[in-house]
């Protein structure tokens, strides 16, 4: 392998880690509700095809985290097998999701859900930064669930801590002391 060769390889496991890293953004965002960093997986101009909403990614995140403030109780988005095809600076991406949720219907009553299905992606690398710039969100399995009864404390017991939104999970502060520990290095 000529020194070329080895530039492109590397190139290329590059760009696959960093459509990987943005879709663990995106289900970090979902579930912890995190703004910043759901549109930081998303193109400003790029579409979403999610359930009932398809129009501008964009919206799709203002009204998720309108839904989740108000009727979500606790999302939690887990991706398995992930299909990269690049081609230049565009690429086919596969996710395979699995998520369980837990909200509120219109009446008030809490529900949960079990879906399975699959991120089909069109991620675009502008600058040095792959994102997503269209998404349709494939349905394979979806089950209801029983809702256990009781608060969330009631539910998990002694597991502690019990996961949050931003920025109350406890990510948030591993995240500020290790970016406050970095500074004072930096110093």
């Amino acid at each position: 392998m000529n020194a070329n060769e080895l530039e492109r390889r590397v190139g290329e496991l590059m760009d696959r880690e960093a459509i990987r890293e943005c879709m663990n953004r995106y289900c970090r965002g979902i579930d912890r509700q995190d703004e910043e960093a759901l549109r930081s997986a998303y193109w400003p101009d790029a579409t979403d095809r999610h359930g009932a909403y398809q129009g501008s990614a964009a919206g799709f995140i203002d009204r998720a985290l309108e839904t989740l403030a108000t009727r979500g109780e606790r999302s939690i988005h887990n991706i398995t097998n992930l299909s990269i095809e690049l081609h230049g600076r565009q690429a086919a991406v596969e996710t395979y999701f699995l998520a369980l949720q837990r909200d509120r219907d219109d009446e008030g009553r809490p529900r949960a859900v079990f879906l399975a299905g699959r991120y089909v992606d069109r991620f675009e690398k502008r600058a040095d930064e792959w994102r997503i710039a269209a998404r349709t969100v494939v349905y394979d399995w979806m089950r209801p669930l029983d809702v256990a009864e009781g608060s969330e404390a009631e539910r998990f017991g002694p597991r502690t801590p019990i996961g949050g939104t931003k920025p109350d999970d406890p990510l948030y502060a591993l995240l500020a002391e290790m970016r406050m520990a970095q500074a004072t290095r930096s110093d």
